[in-house]
């Protein structure tokens, strides 16, 4: 299917124009032919009005499309359009009138067909001119839309289509309903020329240069009028009286009066340019202020921002900054319009004046305001003090200083007051949200640090077919400080380890990873569990912090032999199931935990015992997260529980025991409780 071409409606609006007016033209043509020649054209006067109608709505459509395109549409750009077009149309009528002033009298400037063309450009240019100023006169009565404006301008466009078929009522005849239209529409331009609410937006410079464009469409509306007036007083000349028309009128009426509010307004509002520009200042400096919170942006660049808003806003001759910091250093920053010696002189007499003493010993700074005082200086004689406020505490103070007494007036006051606390909001703003920044960096460092701990952790337990195990491990924070691993002496012989260093978070995350490889190096020694202990000791004391130490259980399982033999080091009890008595047992050699006692005294406290496991036993190893664990009336989890979970649940697997354990553990907290340490868990079960 062949695609259609996109339609560009301006252009196809512009040349439906054309070849309308082109028609309207060749009809009163041929209607004038047969009135010469007294022949009957047979050609109504309502084809020429119908064709008339058409021509409204086709440039209406134009110049409406048009004008809503163009996205420079600003208010100077707007009457300046209207009045170009008003000085062509003007100017193209000028120009034929010079032409039939040069025929003068000759059989060519009598001639009526070409009086009639020329008849019909004056139409068509007037029509433009009057309908798109009516247009771009819209475009700034709704620049502030409300919903009572909004209607009045529908109901007078409603108004405008009636007035063009009011020709079919009348039959072009200047009567009483003509007359009690033209007053109707006329009421309803006027209500809308009270628009006029983009006026007081204009700067000094704009006013002056539109003054000049409304003028001008004054000029071409009142040209335009007395030529169409004149052209209307020669109607015999003409076949159909194209002007005489209600929707023209009211155009002319419309256009006319919109121009002379807005010129007169205009013109009043030219002494007040200034305070509005100065008000407009205002709001752009404290919209710079507020939106100076960028990351990038320093407080530097919103004090900055703060010096020259309230400069401008009251007209200082001088300025600065004093900050303090924290060891009680002032910092003068920010100068402006003041040279070294004079700021040295105009600072020793501020700080010798009584009331800037007595402004500065206020206890409560969030109850400081603003201090206007006379100063004794040979050249500035006026200052006001503004104190810099951030989170109830004084970072610094800005003086303004004018060569003028009493140079600060209430009106200053409050908006440099407004200014001063939104440079502080925006300094509390910048700081927070450089702080949230870096704690969102520490966020993501301890997610690294998680998964990097995660990774410390093993992803595959060591086990054969003697026994089946699983391990789990939860940190109360991103990283914690349980530690489990597993390892392999040979085909018979395995090595299961438990620790908990004390405390938690980063501290205990790092002294884990120090676990970690303490038992990688050790236990390939072939040391017992004793031994291992003992070594263990001697390399964590020389690493680990004073305060900190760490609690361990170290298991060599012999599935040959059906052995185990175990050491413990300040550790939590180990779990031990038996299946054929259905009881459990708790295994508690001694054993002083890591880096307690760092001496050889250590070897002392270090108990090693071996015992026989059979088949179906069970292993239960936790960490004191799970028994210290409290529920919402502070009891603690402990090992009864545990223990009796244990026994009630010893013929599932190793994995379902631990699920049973898990989810006893967070239903005995409650299901919003939280548990504030490190659990590890690891359940070994033999085959």
């Amino acid at each position: 299917m062949p695609k259609l071409p996109n339609l560009n409606i301006g252009k196809l609006s512009f040349l439906l124009a054309i070849l309308v007016w082109l028609a309207l033209l060749f009809v009163d043509l041929v209607r004038l032919f047969g009135t010469i020649n007294e022949i009957d054209s047979g050609i109504a006067q309502e084809f020429t009005w119908i064709l008339e109608i058409l021509f409204f709505l086709t440039v209406y459509w134009f110049y409406n499309y048009s004008i809503s395109r163009n996205t420079q549409n600003d208010f100077l750009n707007l009457i300046w359009r209207a009045a170009s077009t008003g000085i062509f149309a003007s100017g193209s009528m000028i120009l034929i009138d010079l032409f039939y002033q040069v025929l003068g009298d000759s059989k060519l400037g009598q001639e009526p067909f070409l009086k009639n063309f020329f008849y019909h450009i004056h139409f068509a240019l007037v029509t433009a001119f009057l309908i798109s100023a009516s247009i771009l006169w819209k475009n700034l009565i709704l620049y502030q839309r409300s919903k009572k404006v909004v209607k009045q301008w529908q109901t007078f466009e409603f108004a405008q289509l009636l007035a063009m078929f009011f020709i079919f009522f009348n039959q072009n005849t200047f009567d009483y309903s003509f007359i009690f239209g033209m007053v109707l529409l006329s009421g309803l331009g006027l209500i809308l020329s009270a628009n006029l609410k983009w006026i007081p937006y204009l700067t000094f410079k704009e006013k002056w240069k539109s003054l000049l464009f409304l003028f001008l469409i004054l000029l071409s509306t009142g040209f335009l009028f007395i030529q169409t007036f004149s052209y209307s007083s020669q109607q015999q000349t003409y076949p159909v009286n194209l002007m005489d028309n209600l929707f023209l009128i009211i155009l002319f009426v419309f256009v006319f009066v919109y121009a002379l509010f807005s010129f007169l307004v205009t013109l009043f509002n030219l002494p007040t340019s200034s305070v509005f520009e100065q008000k407009l200042t205002e709001a752009i400096n404290f919209q710079r202020l507020s939106q100076s919170i960028k990351p990038e942006e320093s407080e530097e660049q919103v004090l900055d921002i703060l010096v020259d808003s309230c400069m401008s806003a009251s007209y200082a001759d001088g300025a600065w900054l004093e900050l303090q910091h924290e060891s009680s250093h002032t910092e003068i920053s920010n100068l402006r319009f003041l040279e070294q010696d004079t700021l040295e002189e105009l600072r020793k007499v501020i700080n010798s004046h009584k009331q800037v003493t007595e402004w500065e010993s206020e206890e409560k700074p969030e109850n400081l305001g603003l201090l206007a005082i006379r100063l004794a200086h040979p050249k500035f004689e006026s200052a006001l003090i503004a104190p810099l406020v951030v989170n109830k505490e004084i970072i610094g103070k800005m003086i303004l200083c004018k060569e003028v007494k009493e140079g600060f007036n209430k009106e200053m006051t409050n908006i440099i007051s407004t200014f001063v606390r939104q440079a502080c909001i925006a300094v509390e703003n910048h700081r927070l949200l450089n702080q949230a920044i870096q704690n969102e960096r520490y966020q993501e460092e301890l997610k690294i640090a998680q998964r990097v701990q995660k990774s410390l952790l093993p992803t595959r337990l060591d086990h054969n077919k003697a026994f089946e195990i699983t391990a789990y491990s939860n940190a109360a924070d991103e990283v914690g400080g349980d530690y489990y691993d597993t390892y392999q002496l040979d085909e018979d012989r395995f090595v299961l380890v438990m620790g908990d260093v004390s405390g938690k978070g980063t501290s205990a995350a790092f002294h884990m990873s120090q676990m970690k490889g303490i038992f990688q190096s050790l236990i390939q020694l072939g040391l017992s569990p004793g031994e291992f202990m003992i070594q263990a000791n001697s390399a964590l004391s020389r690493c680990l912090e004073k305060n900190h130490f760490i609690t361990a259980s170290i298991f060599i399982i012999n599935t040959k032999e059906q052995t185990i033999c175990h050491s413990r080091a300040g550790h939590l009890p180990t779990l031990l199931h038996h299946h054929l008595s259905g009881k459990a047992e708790f295994l508690m050699p001694d054993g002083l935990g890591l880096g307690i006692l760092r001496n050889m005294q250590y070897e002392n406290h270090v108990e090693e015992m071996t015992f026989s496991y059979q088949s179906g036993d069970i292993l239960v190893l936790y960490t004191d997260g799970i028994v210290e664990a409290k529920n919402q009336n502070s009891q603690q989890f402990g090992t009864g529980l545990i223990q009796s979970i244990v026994e009630a649940h010893s013929q599932l697997s190793p994995k379902e025991i631990q699920l049973k354990l898990i989810d006893s553990l967070h239903e005995f907290v409650g299901g919003d409780g939280m548990i504030d340490d490190d659990y590890s868990l690891m359940v070994v079960k033999f085959t």
